[in-house]
């Protein structure tokens, strides 16, 4: 038995299939997957929802590589935003991974950062919009989104008692962890899927649909009117995607 067990709905188990293991980004955390998990259980398709560090991009890619072993099989990589990074660099030559899907993700190609194409294509500097960091006693930064900023920039689709509550439960992510060089992209090797909002005010739709155009994209889907946080507004829009990817020859 592996040391994770994924959750899966015991009726409709199919082994067959692979394991779907999802990586939220930064000022979220695994439990913005909750609508996403509970579609993909009733389809019977196990479910692994990490609890990415966000310590530093190599750091949080050899922790979902442990994942991958330890859970066993054949999986479909998830990646939200910073997410996206983390499974580009944990997949590669990685022969457990069948698919990839790119949630408003980000796809760096080798030695590109999450900063480097924020930079590049972003209307705003990360600093307007952050609290003040953390500063650790060990050295290093910690981020967190402003609540004041969470629901504007991130998730202007969903009530506002649910933002503000995911603004209060976010995870911080390692200053450095932004500015990480990434490495050989699995994309380049392994078919991959993109879906991101059409308003998306954290990460452009321009460098959404740059990333998904340059990695070959199977398919591509722009969500009207959805924000930075579409799998927790449209989840099963992104659930539908998964299956697509996980189903795929």
């Amino acid at each position: 038995m592996s040391i994770i067990e994924p959750v899966h709905a015991a009726e409709h188990e199919n082994k067959s299939r692979p394991t779907i293991v999802m990586v939220h980004g930064a000022f979220v955390e695994s439990a913005s997957w909750e609508g996403v998990t509970a579609r993909l259980l009733d389809q019977g398709y196990q479910v692994v929802a990490v609890a990415n560090p966000l310590r530093g991009l190599e750091n949080d890619a050899t922790y979902v590589r442990d994942i991958i072993k330890a859970v066993g099989g054949t999986t479909v990589l998830v990646g939200h935003s910073y997410g996206g990074a983390v499974i580009s660099n944990a997949a590669y030559d990685n022969r457990q991974v069948k698919a990839l899907v790119y949630v408003s993700a980000f796809a760096p190609d080798a030695g590109e950062s999450v900063s480097d194409l924020l930079n590049q294509f972003s209307g705003y500097t990360l600093d307007t919009v952050l609290a003040a960091a953390v500063v650790q006693s060990g050295g290093g930064r910690d981020l967190y989104m402003s609540a004041s900023q969470f629901r504007r920039r991130l998730a202007e689709d969903i009530p506002v008692a649910r933002a503000e509550q995911m603004a209060a439960s976010q995870r911080p992510i390692s200053e450095s962890a932004l500015r990480d060089h990434a490495g050989p992209p699995a994309w380049k090797q392994k078919p991959s899927w993109f879906l991101f909002g059409s308003r998306d005010k954290h990460v452009p739709p321009a460098a959404l649909q740059f990333m998904a155009d340059r990695a070959r994209s199977q398919r591509t889907q722009s969500v009207h009117g959805a924000s930075h946080l579409v799998m927790v507004s449209r989840p099963e829009l992104v659930a539908n995607m998964i299956v697509e990817a996980a189903l795929s020859k």
